[in-house]
């Protein structure tokens, strides 16, 4: 019997099977909640229906909430309304469970009275993610299933439980191949029927042990996750809601439940990581890129330079089963990078994130040479050679005679124009910009910068690419610096002027740093190397960095830049660095003042802002909320605020317009608003 365009009931002798089929992962949007309430109501009044089993058609069970409609306020019934009445169902209900059963779905599950799920499925209460807390019973009947240390850790980080620890956890209570769940499910409910099973209630169910105890174990764990916790309010509310499930009857928790849900969804926390949600899911269409372009099928990856850039892109190929062909100038060179890469999979072994088994099978996966011809056969050849436009023309013209006819060729490089190296290569239609974030195993960025002569399938072959290796792609376009990188050189100029104008660098970084960016500039400077791009036959003295690299202070590698390091890379801040800030100062005519926290943070940011309209302004990044996903995941801009360009309408872009003013009239033309800032901030104040 078909109840609507999402819902069937089907009656099988004494069990009613309700099934959604509402693709792509069964969300419990309005329709398949009044498809749920209505089968549960036909089944509850048929005399010849003694179970009931809940199941979805396609990939998964139901994956999560509608997250649109949470703008749009309550809409009838909502998934509590569908909850109580599954919970309250005086007929047997068994949650038949398969793919990814998420938030909503896994509430929905723990109000049936029992759970089989498929043996390759996962479950989680992903909500933290969204800068909220279950809102439909999760935070109340997942502690009575599993106990307090699973609950507020799946609560509190939103991962994913596979079936195997949800079963041993007690979430699920039977585990089946997944091929016949839904047969299972059936012959199960018939066998709880005929075993005279009762309605079990997690809502009826005390939560295991004492308040106190549970109290205990709420305080270690917060105490070991202060520092991730402390500027996220929606953890912090699930601890909270955890504990009234030891502390109120079931209705009073839930009621506690939902007002902490109600207060974190009205705050900017939940508007800017939903704003992230959705961007993130935007990256993957472009306007660049037609839906007839063809990916190209490629197998084995050739990396030019074995650095520390080339190793890890080399890595990222390596973990998801790729053939790796390295190349460097030198034996030495390629020797110390294959040594680098063999370390790092030991380390990781070593920390039991990967097996003996599995370093073996990467590292046979990877061959390394010194000539340029063994990359002849590859069908990506990605170059991460120092930063110099003759040395990397030099290298495209040579490949694009070297590399197979299909092979798609890439440049790793960080500001250089890639067109430049596509027309060296002969084949300009074929090249693109992947500009890995260092380290570039680790960092989820990968910026897929775009010529004027690249093919459309290439472009759909590099975002493709980025996912496969798990990285972040966004398509950005092929100016200096491209995107992040662009943008940051607006914060750096200014964090270079205000330590010479009476603020220091430590100044600077705490401001940042409390502002909620993992490092401050100058930290960051310290950490990458004070020498990058520094030559010392052309250094001139002409900046404190370029001082600090004659005076032979690196960063953390020499134990002393703007900081001075231990042996453990603790830093304190150096008094010969401030020293030589203060006497650079002076030589150059700075009268140093007193420089107020709210100007460094204004003085850093907002030019950023202003860099980001310009940016959208001249079609380099296609949405303003990919600059926000960029700068979340590549630069560890705080996610908490959305991104820079979601911060920006948080803060009011009239107010940042008005401050740049303020700023350029006593430092010039450096803070003059542009005018696609200006236009934004006026259409937000309409």
């Amino acid at each position: 019997m078909r109840l609507s365009d999402v819902t069937v009931l089907e009656l099988l002798g004494d069990i009613a099977v309700i099934r959604t089929d509402s693709p792509p992962v069964n969300a419990l949007a309005a329709p398949v909640r009044a498809g749920l309430l209505e089968g549960l109501r036909l089944a509850e009044a048929d005399p010849a229906v003694r179970g009931i089993v809940v199941a979805c058609a396609g990939r998964t069970f139901h994956a999560g909430a509608d997250i649109s409609e949470l703008s749009k306020g309550p809409i009838s019934p909502t998934l509590n309304d569908v909850l109580h009445a599954l919970d309250h169902c005086p007929k047997l209900v068994v949650a038949a469970l398969h793919g990814t059963t998420l938030g909503g779905g896994l509430e929905l599950a723990l109000a049936a009275h029992y759970r089989i799920a498929a043996d390759n499925s996962s479950c989680g209460l992903p909500e933290v993610l969204l800068g909220l807390i279950p809102g439909a019973g999760g935070t109340q009947r997942l502690p009575r299933a599993a106990g307090v240390a699973a609950a507020i850790d799946l609560i509190t980080t939103g991962r994913q439980a596979k079936a195997s620890e949800a079963l041993r956890l007690g979430i699920v209570d039977r585990l089946v191949p997944a091929e016949g769940l839904e047969t299972s499910a059936i012959e199960w409910a018939r066998s709880l029927l005929a075993d005279g099973a009762p309605q079990r209630r997690l809502s009826d169910t005390p939560p295991p042990g004492t308040s106190e105890a549970a109290q205990a174990v709420i305080d270690a764990f917060a105490a070991t996750h202060a520092k991730k916790f402390a500027r996220l309010l929606a953890p912090n509310a699930a601890l909270r809601a955890v504990k009234a499930a030891w502390d109120r009857p079931f209705a009073e928790g839930q009621a506690a439940e939902r007002a902490e849900f109600i207060t974190l969804l009205a705050d900017s926390q939940s508007r800017a990581l939903r704003h992230l949600f959705f961007a993130e899911r935007a990256i993957a269409k472009s306007k660049w890129i037609p839906k007839e372009a063809v990916v190209r099928p490629l197998q084995r990856i050739g990396v030019i330079g074995a650095g520390t850039m080339g190793g890890g892109i080399a890595m990222n190929f390596l973990n998801v089963g790729h053939p790796v062909q390295l190349v460097e100038m030198n034996t030495e060179a390629l020797e110390r990078g294959m040594s680098v890469i063999r370390r790092n999979y030991e380390a990781t072994a070593a920390k039991g994130k990967l097996s003996a088994g599995a370093v073996t099978t990467r590292l046979g996966l990877l061959s390394a040479s010194t000539d340029l011809t063994s990359l002849a056969d590859c069908d990506l050849v990605i170059e991460a050679i120092y930063e110099n436009m003759d040395a990397k023309l030099d290298l495209f013209a040579r490949l694009g005679a070297i590399a197979k006819p299909a092979a798609v060729l890439a440049t790793n490089t960080s500001y250089l124009d890639v067109e430049r190296m596509a027309q060296a290569s002969g084949r300009p239609d074929q090249v693109l910009g992947l500009h890995f974030f260092s380290p570039a195993n680790v960092n989820r960025l990968l910026e897929v910068i775009r010529t004027a002569s690249v093919a459309p399938d290439t472009l759909a072959t590099g975002m493709a690419i980025a996912k496969r290796i798990g990285k972040v792609g966004i398509l950005v376009g092929n100016v200096h610096g491209f995107v992040g990188n662009r943008m940051l050189a607006h914060r750096q100029r200014e964090a270079d002027k205000l330590i010479l104008e009476g603020a220091l660098p430590w100044d600077v970084d705490r401001v940042l740093e409390t502002f909620g960016l993992p490092m401050g500039p100058f930290r960051m400077r310290d950490l990458a190397g004070m020498d990058i791009g520094w030559n010392r036959t052309g250094s001139t003295s002409a900046t404190v960095r370029e001082i600090f690299c004659e005076m032979g202070r690196m960063g953390q590698k020499s134990q002393s830049g703007y900081y001075d390091y231990d042996a453990q890379r603790r830093a304190t801040p150096s008094p010969l660095a401030e020293q030589v800030v203060l006497e650079f100062a002076a030589k150059h005519g700075y009268t140093r003042r007193p420089v107020s926290d709210q100007e460094i943070l204004e003085r850093c940011l907002y030019p950023m802002i202003n860099e980001g309209a310009h940016i959208l302004a001249e079609g380099i990044a296609e949405r303003s909320s990919d600059i926000d996903i960029l700068w979340t995941t590549g630069y560890g801009w705080p996610i908490w605020t959305g991104g820079p360009m979601h911060w920006a309408q948080e803060v009011g872009l009239q107010l940042i317009v008005e401050r740049l003013r303020h700023y350029e009239s006593l430092h010039g033309a450096e803070f003059t608003p542009s005018d696609a800032l200006i236009q934004m901030a006026q259409a937000t104040a309409r």
